[in-house]
């Protein structure tokens, strides 16, 4: 259950104090055995959750989204203890993998790294045991480019709260065949947990870190604020996928960031299937010549599920290229928001920048917004963007039952058919198979 020194019974909270779960004694606990340079850090990030304001609908980038939704007030932190069900374990260990990470809510991970990648320098720990043993590493990421405490409401109570850390480092040179394989469970409702992940390539290293987000239908709301922060050096390859199948009653807030540098290729896939609410915010900084990045992302949301994604390319130097492609198909009433940027600075010269939003929708209470937007302030770029919104083409879906194809299986066919070109983009086919079972599941 939740600790309830950290939250006050949800009869007890006024709706005006939808943070009242969340408090500084919470942030100097968790640093009383920490190093004191996190400690600083950790309260400092208190400091602006205090000062910052909850986002709200007069933002645009909260505009569709009341903050509401999030059941803030329902909430308290989950202990640090916990435990993940057989079935979940088994999942996890049956899968191919050079590395496993298991986390139960906010307890401890439990990880398992193969011996010889360790010989060869790589590190994959607790993000809190990696703060004093591999301080320098650390203390120069973490909060700092990529998700920083000042990055809002949310991002500063990632960094004064986080618990269920994860850290990965790959050295120079050090290229990882087989997927690092995370798994985050929430076995009960009315807790909120804070993951962050930490993931530094070195220099002509590769690497893929696939993070799976699970839980049961969950009768009270349950909230997860997790923080992603990826940086791959000159010339190396990182695939970064996040599959989210919270059960029903899930509120998910992701802040994701990945930083590339000269000539390295950082691609990540965010796939929303789970949760009752997600709200995922997902930017890439181009900041090395010759960087590529493919962001790519698939929702599928039914019922009355409530999806809002936030992207942003941000290309600050010359000659790098960002392609993003989102695609999302939606049943019953849902509710889908896309919002893009494509920000290119004055000096960002040949810059190759595209965006695309494609919705399906498979209902006619269903809804999609689509705000694909590029503000560019160099002369010499091809940049472009694109969005649509449409109904079952009737026509397709005839002439396969013409075939002798029953109506729902039909459907299927051509919901797989919508989502194929961002699939065969992954270059992990082994994960691809997984996400197309992931979504028959779904589809039902």
């Amino acid at each position: 259950m939740p600790e309830a020194v950290l939250g006050k019974p949800a009869a007890a909270v006024k709706p005006e104090g939808v943070t009242a779960a969340f408090n500084r004694e919470a942030a100097e606990r968790m640093a009383a055995d920490e190093p004191a340079w996190l400690r600083e850090l950790r309260l400092d990030a208190w400091s602006a959750y205090e000062r910052l304001p909850l986002p709200t609908k007069k933002l645009e980038e909260w505009r569709y989204t009341d903050v509401k939704l999030l059941k803030l007030n329902e909430v308290a932190l989950a202990p640090a203890v916990g435990g993940v069900p057989a079935e979940v374990r088994a999942r996890l260990a049956g899968k191919h993998a050079a590395a496993r990470v298991l986390q139960a809510g906010n307890a401890p991970a439990e990880i398992w790294l193969d011996p010889g990648l360790a010989a060869r320098g790589v590190v994959l720990a607790d993000l809190r045991t990696a703060a004093q043993s591999h301080r320098e590493l650390v203390e120069r990421h973490l909060a700092t480019r990529a998700v920083p405490a000042a990055a809002g409401k949310f991002a500063a109570l990632s960094a004064a709260l986080w618990q269920s850390g994860i850290f990965l480092y790959v050295p120079r040179g050090v290229r990882i065949e087989a997927p690092i394989r995370v798994v985050r469970w929430i076995g009960e409702g009315g807790v909120a947990v804070l993951p962050r992940t930490l993931l530094i390539a070195e220099r002509e290293s590769a690497v893929a870190l696939v993070e799976e987000f699970l839980s049961p239908d969950l009768a009270a709301p349950a909230l997860s604020v997790g923080a992603v922060e990826a940086f791959a050096g000159d010339a190396a390859e990182v695939q970064y996928v996040a599959l989210q199948s919270w059960g029903k009653g899930v509120r998910h807030v992701s802040m994701q960031k990945t930083i590339a540098g000269r000539d390295a290729k950082l691609d990540t896939l965010v796939v929303n299937l789970g949760a009752t609410v997600a709200r995922v915010d997902q930017m890439a900084a181009l900041e090395g010549p010759g960087a590529r990045s493919d962001m790519l992302g698939l929702y599928f949301a039914s019922d009355e599920q409530h999806f809002d994604m936030n992207t942003r390319q941000d290309h600050l130097v010359p000659h790098a290229t960002s392609d993003l492609l989102y695609k999302g198909a939606l049943y019953d009433s849902s509710r889908t928001i896309f919002r893009g940027l494509i920000k290119v600075w004055p000096k960002a010269q040949r810059t190759d920048a595209y965006q695309t939003n494609r919705n399906l929708l498979l209902s006619p209470k269903a809804e999609a917004t689509s705000l694909p937007n590029l503000e560019i302030e160099a002369d010499d770029v091809r940049c472009s963007h694109a969005s649509t919104v449409g109904h079952l083409d009737d026509e397709e879906l005839f002439y396969i039952m013409s075939r002798g194809v029953p109506a729902a299986l039909a459907e299927r066919l051509v919901v797989f058919g919508f989502f194929a070109d961002v699939l065969d983009r992954l270059p992990l086919p082994e994960v691809v198979a997984e996400l197309k079972a992931a979504i028959e599941q779904r589809i039902g």
